[in-house]
């Protein structure tokens, strides 16, 4: 069975991977990118195992790990534009947070169907 949001969130690891080797290097971006790495995949990586949750309240608390790495991860990319970086790919930065956005919903709507 094909499972797209988990298809999503991995995606969206990698290209967050790659976007970030696109950065300049300095101390602030360095800082950036770890923490921006550890919380991009993070979010799959839970998601992934809330699959195999033992139970349901397994399943929900995995699921708002997710969520909760996925605000991290819009928060870190809102920073990147608002910190306006030039030689840097705009529109994948744009798509970043776009679909950083359309995930936390995602994940939100999950965590809260869960709680019912």
């Amino acid at each position: 069975m094909k499972n797209d949001l988990l298809e999503r969130l991995f995606d969206f690891a990698i290209r967050v991977i790659k976007f970030l080797r696109t950065l300049p290097d300095n101390p602030e971006t360095k800082i950036i990118r770890y923490q921006l790495i550890k919380c991009s995949t993070s979010t799959g990586a839970n998601y992934e195992e809330a699959q195999a949750g033992s139970s349901k309240a397994d399943f929900t608390n995995k699921v708002r790990i997710s969520l909760r790495e996925m605000r991290e991860s819009n928060y870190w990319l809102r920073v990147i534009a608002a910190l306006e970086f030039n030689n840097i790919n705009q529109k994948e930065l744009e798509w970043l947070v776009n679909e950083s956005k359309e995930l936390k919903l995602i994940l939100g709507s999950i965590v809260q169907k869960s709680r019912l």
